[in-house]
Parts: structure tokens; C-alpha cells; sequence
């Protein structure tokens, strides 16, 4: 048997490999573009929880994206907890195969690529349905991704006002210091929801609470807004998607699958079904579906976090690092 190899990027590798914000945006509209056009398979996400006293699960995700002629499985290790001991709350490794012939092509810490991948998706769902003159930020959490959330919103609307809040006071105030230094404006940071979030342009939800509670009240919610949540567990009030003129997932199939997700009681409600759903954004990204119509327009956009942005991100790495003569090859077999 000829020998088969493979391609090892660590996190150094990537962040060597120095991806601009429009590498990132443009890969992940890759994978939106393929999916829109049925040129993918997206297997709903799977959980795998280890012991309750762990404070934690695992998310598997799995994708075929044709056009990029890779198939990828990736395993998000997502602990809460994780912060007391100086660890990251979310780790991940990301692991392509040739669909051919199931050979394995890479493995990549994927811890960055998920920060960046999802805080791409936030964007790129803004860009097809927020208002083009957006330029007030609310944003809940201050976890990895939202970082990517607010740098790659601010490439996209130039934001002219800035406001964050989380649970602690220390991860709200170096995330926002963080910003500040790599954005170059000032970042507000509030003591509660409401001032977060009241009247903002574009509101992201991407909190880390323990269960669901409805921390995010509809009637913050300012006419002509896009709400973005997805926090694990719902922080949002039922009544939230009744204000909604457009609804919009990344992908149908995992959104109704699965126990968690911040519109996880509105599906099992009958309040957010195939029916008086709008449509995937891979369906917008191709023309397919309208994204925003009309300034006065309120509307949501909710991803659980795409197997297919994880594999054409990885696939933009892996021809980085190869132009950069990065990652080792590793034998197989």
C-alpha cells in the first residue's frame, strides 16, 4: 500500500499564518455559497456529555462541502468552568478527509478557526440582514468567538458606538480593553442587559449561562434592529421572534435538532417552524431568498455554528500554510 500522508497545523501554525478579516469572511461565504447552491451535506450536531459534574459537553460537527472536494468532522470541547483553571472555555480540532477515498487531508487545532469562523458568520448574516447604516453594537458575552463577533462587524458597518457587557466584571473590562487596542475607538462597557442592548442597531447574544433565563427582554429591542442569539442556552424571552419580520438560520437541520440552542423553546413551542421560517443565509448569500427589504424591517438571525464554515475556513488555512511552508506532514499510513 503506497504510503498516505497528512497535514498537521497547530495553534502557532495558525497563528502564523496572520488570516486578514477578509480571508476569513470571504472562506466562510465560500462554504454559505456551496451550501445555498446544494453543493454540500450537513449532518446535524451532535453532543456528547462525559459526567454532569464536569460543568461541560462536547459538540460534534460533521460536513461535506463538494466545490472544495473535502468532507470534515470537527469535536468542540465547550467547559464552562474552564476559566478557574487558566484553560479556555472551548477547545477544538478540526479533522478533513478526502470524500473520495476517506483518507485524511489535515488536522488543525481548531480552536481560533472556531472563534473566527463563528464570529464570520455573525457578520456575514449582518451584512445580508441588518441595516447598511447600522452603527450601534450591543453585544452580550465576552467568550473567544465574541471578540471575532466584533472585529468582523466593525469591518463590515464601521461601528461608531461599541457597548459590551458580561457575567464578570474582569472579562467584560479586558475584552473590551482588547478591542479598544485592536480596533482603535472606544468600547463602551455597561453594568447590565438593558443598557447593552436597549435601542442598539445590531444586538449579538452570545452569553454563557448555566440554563435557559430570560435575560434579553423583547421590548429592548429597538424597530428596524437585528437580534443575533446564540448563546447555548436561551437568554431570550419567547416573545421574541413575534416582533420578527425575517427569521433566519444558518441551517434548518440542526436548528430543530438537539437540546440546545437559544431559539431551543420556540421550536418545541411551535412558535419558529419550517413554515414561518424566512430562510438559511446560505439561501440569501445565492439570491435566493430576499435578505433585508426595508429599513423598517426587524429581524433575527440564529446560527448553532456551520460543519461547512469550519471546513472552508480549514481549507483557506491549509492553502496558507502550504504558500507559508507551514505544518508538518505526518505519515499515516
Amino acid at each position: 500500500m503506497k504510503p498516505v500522508w497528512f497535514t498537521f497545523l497547530n495553534g502557532s501554525d495558525i497563528e502564523q499564518l496572520e488570516l486578514t478579516d477578509s480571508e476569513i469572511l470571504d472562506a466562510v461565504e465560500e462554504g454559505l455559497r456551496a451550501q445555498g447552491q446544494g453543493e454540500t451535506v450537513i449532518e446535524p450536531r451532535v453532543h456528547l456529555v462525559p459526567d454532569a459534574a464536569f460543568d461541560g459537553h462536547f459538540n460534534v460537527l460533521r460536513g461535506y462541502v463538494a466545490p472544495l472536494s473535502l468532507a470534515g468532522v470537527k469535536i468542540v470541547g465547550d467547559f464552562v468552568g474552564n476559566y478557574k483553571a487558566g484553560l479556555p472555555s472551548e477547545m477544538a480540532l478540526l479533522n478533513l478527509f478526502d470524500p473520495r477515498t476517506g483518507m485524511p487531508v489535515a488536522v488543525v487545532d481548531a480552536t481560533a478557526l472556531t472563534e473566527m469562523r463563528t464570529g464570520a458568520l455573525t457578520a456575514l448574516g449582518a451584512r445580508h440582514l441588518a441595516r447598511p447604516d447600522a452603527r450601534v453594537l450591543g453585544h452580550i458575552g465576552a467568550r473567544a468567538t465574541s471578540y471575532w463577533n466584533v472585529r468582523l462587524l466593525d469591518r463590515l458597518f464601521d461601528l461608531t458606538e461599541i457597548r459590551v457587557h458580561s457575567r464578570r466584571p474582569e472579562s467584560r473590562e479586558a475584552f473590551a480593553g482588547r478591542l479598544e487596542r485592536d480596533l482603535g475607538k472606544p468600547v463602551v462597557v455597561t453594568q447590565d442587559w438593558q443598557s447593552c442592548v436597549e435601542g442598539a442597531d445590531i444586538v449579538v447574544e452570545a452569553s454563557r449561562l448555566e440554563r435557559p433565563e430570560p435575560l434579553l427582554k423583547t421590548e429592548w429591542i429597538a424597530p428596524g434592529a437585528l437580534v443575533v442569539p446564540y448563546g447555548t442556552n436561551s437568554a431570550v424571552e419567547l416573545s421574541l421572534t413575534d416582533i420578527m419580520d425575517k427569521i433566519v438560520v444558518d441551517d434548518w437541520g440542526q436548528a430543530h435538532a438537539g437540546p440546545f440552542g437559544a431559539l431551543r423553546a420556540h421550536v418545541d413551542s411551535g412558535r419558529l417552524s419550517k413554515t414561518n421560517l424566512h430562510g438559511e443565509l446560505g439561501d440569501i448569500v445565492v439570491g435566493r431568498k430576499p435578505g433585508r427589504e426595508s429599513p423598517a424591517e426587524t429581524n433575527l438571525f440564529w446560527h448553532r455554528g456551520l460543519s461547512l464554515s469550519d471546513i472552508a475556513l480549514g481549507a483557506a488555512m491549509l492553502r496558507k500554510a502550504e504558500e507559508r511552508g507551514l505544518g508538518q506532514k505526518l505519515r499515516f499510513s
